[in-house]
């Protein structure tokens, strides 16, 4: 039994880690899902969503698995000005992780020279799978769009 300690010295910390931690690592890892979503990189999201990722939009107003999301992306109607979050916040229970935060969708209009702005309060859901921290579900929620109706979360959220 003495052995047991000293084994666990051998392996490297990625082992005796939770796949999903540390949370700040993760929000950075959901930022690059975020770019990902943005360019229509397929590869890196092939790797980086569960299996059995779901993705819930405003209202249901669209639920997609994961062979749906990149078949999308591997045929873009358009490719948004940026993706952004803010206000990300973790909520820790064992091997998963839930994140919720702002995103910030800025899309190109028609003319290529301006652009519109989307708010979405969302939710997503990171699990360990086999050891690989994998992005299992999404719900986002439109909260603002541009120009006039763009406001802070606060706002949109009301007070507290």
């Amino acid at each position: 039994m003495k052995k047991l300690p000293a084994l666990l010295a051998l392996l490297p910390w990625p082992v005796l880690a939770a796949a999903c931690q540390p949370v700040d690592s993760l929000i950075e890892r959901d930022r690059q899902y975020e770019e990902a979503l943005r360019t229509g990189d397929v590869p890196y999201l092939q790797a980086w969503l569960a299996d059995d990722y779901v993705w819930v939009h405003t209202l249901a107003s669209q639920v997609e698995d994961k062979a749906s999301v990149l078949g999308r992306l591997k045929k873009p109607d358009t490719i948004p000005k940026s993706r952004t979050t803010s206000n990300v916040q973790a909520h820790v229970l064992g091997q998963t992780v839930v994140l919720r935060g702002l995103s910030t969708v800025e899309q190109w209009n028609a003319d290529g020279k301006t652009w519109r702005t989307n708010q979405y309060q969302f939710m997503r859901t990171y699990a360990d799978v086999g050891g690989q921290c994998k992005l299992l579900a999404v719900q986002s929620m439109k909260v603002a769009s541009s120009p006039s109706n763009l406001q802070p979360l606060q706002a949109v959220q009301g007070s507290k």
